[in-house]
């Protein structure tokens, strides 16, 4: 099998883009990303074009053909791979195994939504609700937010956690994102804070009294409160892979993707053994530390997938940081932090660079090329050499893990 190497990335702003339309995103993305990879003038053998819901919410299903000729790399072969909000995931799968194989040398990836035109209230709420289960969870109004709510319920009563501990991961995404240029909220909770006290809209001595307060952070799937769900977001993120042997002709310091696991758990959520362990996730994680000769010790930094900030500490968990349990406790304590013992999204993760769903698996890991090539800026995990990201489908029961390493 060949090494898989990443020579390029590129990355638009995520956020409320009233100016671009969906193939613009992915368009900059890619051209972004070819020009990083000093590849304009060769010839692509595939592209993979990652995108939930082109057709629903942009009227475009041919998405991969188009974008390969409106940025001229016909006859490139095009595919668009849908898996949800791991559809960007599913597609950098699908360029390693083009190029793991043989088939193709030189593959352009690319991931993205436009989804914040969408003016009727709870339509783009109620597409996603489409992943869970037809008979036993969707026709009986079942959304992933009410996941969201049940799951941190169910932790917090079983491990004895504390909703604050939940916040405190919210509270630091905003600080990352704070960071991140290309973040949807380059604001901290504490400056929305500031913000709606200059407004005259309340008082508060603390962001945690901020965020108990239900008319500045109003509970949407109890107990989950507004700022600790992810926004809906536009953007595009983009990747040039080709075969590690060839890496240096394209760039000085390609990244390495050294382990790629996925895999599926029960669909319908309430006939899993354990709502608070993602099975999913800790097979696929094993893969993909088992093909990179890795464990969870060697990692320096993770981008998890908190579209509801629960997630990050269950992921944190099983995708063996902490104990079960421990997630959401490491958070509070600080270990988490781009200086903690395990940085986990120094992007800002979903909560706060946003998550343009079929972009952010993609954004993933172009955070994390920019981390181990020490490119990241102020939001730089020092040494930072592996990295490892949780792309989470479905109400996980379809997760992808990418683990990459310097070369």
């Amino acid at each position: 099998m060949n090494k898989v190497a990443i020579v390029g990335v590129g990355h638009t702003k995520f956020g409320r883009l009233v100016d671009k339309r969906l193939m613009d995103l992915l368009s900059e993305a890619s051209l972004e990303a070819i020009e990083d990879s000093n590849t304009k003038n060769k010839d692509f053998d595939s592209v993979y074009v990652g995108a939930m819901s082109p057709g629903v919410f942009n009227q475009l299903s041919g998405i991969a053909s188009a974008l390969v000729d409106k940025i001229s790399l016909i006859p490139a072969a095009a595919d668009h791979i849908k898996n949800g909000p791991a559809s960007g995931g599913s597609a950098i799968k699908a360029g390693f195994q083009a190029i793991a194989s043989g088939m193709s040398d030189l593959v352009l990836i690319v991931g993205g939504e436009k989804m914040t035109h969408i003016t009727t209230p709870g339509y783009v709420t109620s597409n996603v609700a489409t992943l869970t289960h037809p008979e036993a969870e969707r026709r009986h109004g079942v959304s992933l937010p009410s996941f969201a709510g049940m799951l941190t319920r169910s932790y917090l009563e079983k491990y004895n956690a504390e909703l604050d501990w939940i916040s405190d991961i919210a509270i630091k995404n905003h600080e990352n994102g704070a960071l991140n240029p290309n973040a949807h909220f380059q604001r901290t909770i504490k400056d929305f804070m500031k913000s709606a006290i200059q407004k005259g809209k309340g008082s508060w001595h603390t962001v945690h009294d901020f965020l108990n307060d239900d008319k500045a952070n109003p509970v949407i799937a109890d107990p989950l409160r507004l700022f600790h769900i992810c926004p809906i977001s536009d953007g595009a993120a983009a990747l040039v892979l080709c075969n590690a042997d060839n890496a240096k002709q394209y760039s000085d310091t390609p990244i390495l993707i050294s382990g790629i696991g996925q895999a599926t758990d029960t669909h319908i959520v309430f006939e899993r053994e354990d709502i608070t362990t993602l099975k999913a996730l800790k097979i696929a994680s094993n893969q993909a530390y088992k093909m990179a000769n890795k464990t969870p010790k060697d990692i320096d930094v993770a981008e998890l997938h908190d579209a509801f900030e629960i997630l990050e500490a269950v992921q944190s968990e099983d995708i063996g940081f902490f104990d079960k349990g421990e997630g959401a406790k490491a958070a509070h304590e600080g270990l988490t932090k781009i200086d903690g013992k395990i940085p986990i999204n120094p992007s800002g993760g979903l909560k706060a660079r946003g998550h343009p769903l079929g972009a952010t698996g993609v954004a993933q890991v172009v955070e994390l090329v920019w981390q181990l090539k020490g490119e990241a800026g102020k939001r730089q995990v020092d040494g930072a050499e592996i990295g490892i990201t949780c792309n989470f489908g479905g109400f996980g029961n379809n997760i992808i893990s990418i683990l990459v390493e310097r070369m």
